[in-house]
C-alpha cells in the first residue's frame, strides 16, 4: 500500500502539467539502479532539482537480481558447509533436509523492503520518481509512458542484463537473473560460463545439494584473474564436486519428453538435466534508448562511451555505470555517480573516480579477494626484473578440527626498488571479509616494507600478509 500511495503521488504531481508540457530539472536521470539513485540524491544536496526515471524495481541489478539476493544464497551455502564440520567440532546435529522455498521467500521479501527503502530515501531526498522506461526522442527529450521530460544536465545510468547464446534451444535455459525466480533447488543443473557469476552460482548450486556441471570455453575459470587465482578457483570447482566440462561450446539444447534437457556442446552431449543456467557474460541495455537522436556513441558492443570525467559525445549527457562496460561493480556506479553530483553541481569541477586499485570479490566456494595488478599485468608494466611476488599456502586455523580441508592462498605482486604493493590477490575462508582493509592500504601505495612493519593479529589468516617472506 505504501509503494502504491508513493507511486500515486508521484504520478500527481507529474500529471498536472498541460498536455505536451516538458517537464525540465536540473539534473535527470536515466536508470534507478544503486549509481543513478546515489547520484540523483547527492545532486540535491546541492539545491538543485532532480528525477530518476525507471521502471522496474528500484535498486537495479544489485538489489534486485544481483549482487543482494546472491549473497543470501552464498550465505545459506556456506550454511550448508558447516553443517558438515559440526560433528568435527563435537555437535551431534542431525541434518533433516533444506526447504528451498524459506530462504526464497525470506530472501524476496527482504529485497521488496529495500525497493520500498530506495523509494522512501528518493522522497527524503526530493528527488521525483518518474516510473516507465526512457527513450530519447529527436528533440532532445526523453519520453516516459507519452510525456516529455528535460534535464539541464542528463545521466544515462540503465545497467546492463545477461547475454543468453544465439544457439537452437537457447530458451530452455535461464539466466542469473532467472536463478532468482527458482521455486525450487534443482536435481541436476547445468551452468555455462567461466567468468564470476558462474562460478558463483554454480558453487551456491552445489552446496545446497544440486548436481551441477560447469561447462567452460578453455581449461581455467576466471582466466582474467591473477595466475594464482585462477589455478586455485578452478582446482576448488572440482574439489567441491562439481563436474568440470573444459573445451566447451554450446551447440544446441533439446528439452526431451520428460522435461529434461540435453546440452549438445563441442564436448559432447550431456543429458537429464532439470536446470540450464546460462553465464556467459552481459551486455549494456542501450539498444532502445534512442541515443542516435542525441548523438550519444557507443562502443562495438553497445557501451556508451565516456571519458573520465563521465562525459559522454554529447555536451551535458553523461552515463556511468554496467551501461559503460567497464568496472561492473555497484559501488563503483555509486562512486562515479557522487563524484558527477559534486562536479557538475558543487563546483568541484576536477573530481572525477579514479579506476585504478579497485577491490573486487568473487563469493565462490571458497570466497576471493583481489586487488590491483594481476602479477603478468604489473610484469608487463614494470618489466620482469622490476616485480617481485611473496606467496603463502595454508590450512585456514578452522580446518584443524575438520576432516574437509580447504587451502588459503595469498600473493602480494610487488614493484620497483620500494616494493611498493601493485597488487593483492587470495582465496580463502574470509578472504572477502579481510579484503577492504587491505585495499585502503594499496590505494595509498602501501610498500612491503610498511605491510612488515605492521604487527600481525594472531591467530588469523590475515596476518600472513604482514609476515610473507
Amino acid at each position: 500500500m505504501l509503494r502504491l500511495r508513493q507511486l500515486q503521488g508521484s504520478f500527481r504531481r507529474l500529471c498536472t502539467m498541460a498536455s505536451g508540457e516538458v517537464k525540465t530539472y536540473d539534473y535527470l536521470v536515466l536508470g534507478g539502479g544503486s549509481g543513478g539513485i546515489a547520484s540523483a540524491r547527492r545532486a540535491t544536496e546541492f539545491g538543485v532539482t532532480a528525477a530518476v526515471i525507471e521502471g522496474s524495481r528500484l535498486g537495479g541489478t544489485c538489489v534486485n537480481v544481483g549482487c543482494v539476493p546472491k549473497k543470501i544464497m552464498f550465505n545459506t551455502a556456506l550454511h550448508m558447509e558447516m553443517i558438515h564440520d559440526h560433528k568435527d567440532y563435537g555437535f551431534n546435529v542431525d541434518y533433516k533436509g533444506f526447504n528451498w522455498s524459506v530462504i526464497k521467500e525470506k530472501r524476496d521479501a527482504y529485497v521488496k523492503r529495500l525497493n520500498g527503502i530506495y523509494e522512501t530515501n528518493l522522497g527524503k531526498a526530493k528527488v521525483d520518481f518518474i516510473p516507465g522506461y526512457g527513450k530519447f526522442t529527436a528533440d532532445g527529450c526523453i519520453e516516459v509512458n507519452g510525456q516529455k521530460f528535460k534535464g539541464r544536465h542528463t545521466m544515462i545510468a540503465v545497467g546492463g542484463e545477461p547475454t543468453i547464446p544465439d544457439v537452437p534451444g537457447a530458451e530452455y535455459g535461464i539466466s542469473s537473473d532467472g536463478f532468482f525466480d527458482l521455486t525450487d533447488l534443482p536435481k541436476k543443473t547445468a551452468v555455462v560460463g567461466a567468468g564470476y557469476i558462474a562460478v558463483e552460482l554454480a558453487g551456491i548450486l552445489k552446496e545446497l545439494g544440486s548436481d551441477v556441471s560447469l561447462f567452460i570455453r578453455r581449461d581455467q575459470a576466471l582466466r582474467n584473474f591473477d595466475s594464482m587465482i585462477t589455478t586455485n578457483v578452478t582446482e576448488s570447482i572440482e574439489n567441491l564436486g562439481i563436474k568440470l566440462v573444459r573445451q566447451s561450446s554450446s551447440v544446441s539444447v533439446v528439452k526431451e519428453a520428460d522435461g529434461t534437457l540435453t546440452y549438445n556442446t563441442t564436448a559432447g552431449t550431456f543429458k537429464g538435466f532439470d536446470c540450464l543456467l546460462w553465464a556467459v557474460g552481459r551486455h549494456p541495455l542501450t539498444k532502445s534508448l534512442g541515443l542516435e537522436h542525441v548523438g550519444v556513441k557507443t562502443d562495438a558492443k553497445g557501451n556508451i562511451v565516456v571519458d573520465e570525467y563521465q562525459n559522454t559525445a554529447t555536451p551535458n549527457i553523461y552515463a556511468l555505470g554496467d551501461v559503460c562496460g567497464r568496472a561492473l561493480l555497484t559501488p563503483v556506479a555509486i562512486a562515479a555517480g557522487r563524484r558527477l553530483s559534486h562536479r557538475l553541481f558543487n563546483n568541484e569541477s576536477t573530481l572525477k573516480l579514479d579506476y585504478d586499485n579497485i577491490a573486487t570479490v568473487v563469493f565462490s566456494h571458497p570466497p576471493i579477494g583481489t586487488i590491483g595488478l594481476t602479477e603478468a599485468e604489473a610484469i608487463a608494466k614494470y618489466g620482469g626484473d622490476n616485480v617481485k611476488t611473496y606467496q603463502s599456502s595454508f590450512n585456514n586455523m578452522y580446518f584443524a578440527m575438520t576432516e574437509r580441508k580447504e587451502k588459503t592462498k595469498m600473493k602480494l605482486v610487488c614493484a620497483g626498488p620500494e616494493e611498493k604493493v601493485v597488487g593483492l590477490h587470495m582465496q580463502g575462508l574470509g578472504c572477502d571479509e579481510m579484503l577492504q582493509g587491505f585495499s585502503v592500504a594499496i590505494k595509498m601505495g602501501a610498500t612491503k616494507a610498511q605491510f612488515d612493519d605492521t604487527v600481525a593479529i594472531h591467530p588469523t589468516s590475515s596476518e600472513e600478509l604482514v609476515t610473507m617472506r
